[in-house]
């Protein structure tokens, strides 16, 4: 049982009754009908991949793991349609690898999709590297099926693009981190495969120069446009570190540094155009200083390499505190300044390592403390969390853009979501799941009383003894996940 009970950061171990692994549909709703019977909790698993604390269970005992790994089958590749029907259990790399025997492509792109499955990805609504052109889990799915906390089951698996015939029963389970019923399969959107990808690597002196070199690319190119990333140079300069067999595109060294992939329906002259016109604006408009093009494919995956090192190259440093955040794309230079100086104001030293989709405004914003000074930080890892998440509300952005909330995260939600949204939430959490089975203690506790709200809006940060006291009560964690790789 023991890998079914460790979360992805091996930071928590819980504990439950058993693991159940169904293999159909029909049996992950016995199951379910059993264990509403008998008031069992129920945590449901795909591949245990998120980062979260939320596809483990807590540590009292009375859950049980409701692994869908083996529902791994997909059932149909519709190719006039684009579209596919597949299992929750399906790993997402199989998933893309299917796609492709058709001609076709499957564009959800994280750097665990040996190991998620397309049931986590659509109930984390997961993000990744291709979200500035095809946007998250939730864009790329159609239709669902699920087995409600009753154990009934909902057939939506539409193919259908336009449907207006009522509530979209399926946006509520998506993103909902299996806390309103257990997703079993999905129909997923394909699209055609690009006939030529080229990638280039800019070396930029501000993330503002990257704000205005990401607005010239999606001038000359739009759709052809597939990903934008930014990365700090002191991010890289851990990668060199740590990873001195890489080798940078570029000879010198800069301040920030952007990835920038394009992808075209026409041909390789076609999309090697679209990127000199928009290199070639930028370095007349003084916005990069330095770059590269791949040549070769090996070329461009080395250039990935470096932004798919940055986590690796972090756990190699040392423990840091770790932020998922976003801000509106227009306002990230601005954010990263505002909180690097807050920071450095308050914590003389720290180093912040910054890096994240820049198109769509997810930002990885992690603090190490000063050289020399293990695990300083960590210590004050509440007072960096506040400063951290009192900015991102200020830029007005989201505390959790692509990695939910989970247990990790529940006390921060009570902080930056308003008393009505809170309790819209728990009202629909109460109407799909009365008895609290599914996933419980993930999101929110919905049994929070109403002394805990303030009057303008939310849950003052004083006010959270009835969620942090159910926290200690199960062993969960609380924070920022510190050592991820």
């Amino acid at each position: 049982m023991a890998p079914f009970l460790t979360d992805w950061c091996k930071s928590f171990t819980g504990s439950a009754k058993a693991v159940i692994r169904p293999s159909s549909t029909e049996e992950v709703a016995s199951i379910v009908r059993l264990c509403a019977k008998h008031y069992v909790p129920i945590v449901p698993q795909g591949g245990n991949t998120g980062l979260v604390i939320g596809s483990v269970p807590d540590s009292c005992g009375n859950a049980i793991v409701l692994s869908l790994s083996r529902l791994n089958r997909i059932r149909d590749i519709d190719v006039a349609n684009l579209t596919m029907t597949v299992e929750s259990g399906c790993i997402l790399d199989n998933v893309r690898d299917a796609a492709a025997g058709s001609g076709l492509l499957f564009p959800l792109s994280i750097a665990s999709s040996g190991s998620c499955t397309i049931g986590g990805n659509l109930s984390s609504n997961a993000g990744g590297n291709a979200g500035l052109r095809y946007g998250n889990a939730r864009e790329l799915c159609l239709g669902l099926e699920v087995v409600n906390p009753q154990g009934e089951i909902w057939n939506g698996l539409s193919k259908l693009r336009k449907d207006n015939t009522g509530y979209d029963l399926r946006d509520l389970f998506i993103g909902a981190e299996g806390t309103l019923g257990i997703i079993t399969a999905a129909v997923l959107k394909l699209f055609p495969q690009p006939k030529a990808k080229m990638t280039a690597f800019a070396g930029l002196r501000s993330p503002a120069d990257a704000q205005r070199l990401l607005s010239i690319a999606r001038r000359h190119c739009d759709a052809a446009l597939t990903e934008f990333e930014l990365m700090s140079g002191h991010s890289l300069q851990l990668v060199a570190k740590h990873f001195p067999q890489l080798s940078m595109p570029l000879s010198s060294e800069h301040r920030q540094y952007a990835l920038l992939e394009f992808s075209d329906a026409e041909s390789e002259e076609h999309v090697m155009s679209l990127l000199e016109r928009v290199i070639g604006d930028a370095i007349k408009e003084d916005i990069v200083q330095d770059a590269a093009v791949a040549s070769s494919i090996a070329q461009a995956n080395a250039m990935a390499n470096l932004r798919g090192h940055i986590f690796s190259a972090q756990a190699m440093e040392g423990r840091n505190i770790k932020h998922d955040v976003a801000v509106p794309t227009s306002r990230v230079a601005d954010f990263i300044e505002s909180t690097d100086a807050l920071l450095q104001k308050n914590f003389p030293g720290c180093r912040t390592v910054a890096f994240g989709h820049l198109g769509d405004g997810s930002l990885h914003y992690n603090v190490f403390p000063p050289e020399g000074a293990f695990g300083k930080s960590l210590t004050l890892q509440d007072e960096i969390n506040r400063i951290v998440y009192d900015s991102v509300d200020l830029f007005e952005g989201s505390i959790s853009p692509e990695y939910g909330i989970g247990s990790l995260m529940r006390s921060e939600l009570l902080v930056h979501k308003s008393a009505f949204e809170l309790e819209m939430m728990r009202k629909i959490k109460h109407v799909l799941d009365p008895h609290q089975l599914m996933n419980p203690g993930r999101v929110f506790m919905s049994s929070i009383t109403a002394k805990n709200k303030t009057m303008a809006g939310g849950i003052s940060r004083n006010n959270r003894s009835d969620e942090d006291s159910d926290c200690k009560e199960r062993g969960d964690a609380g924070g920022s996940c510190i050592e991820h790789a």
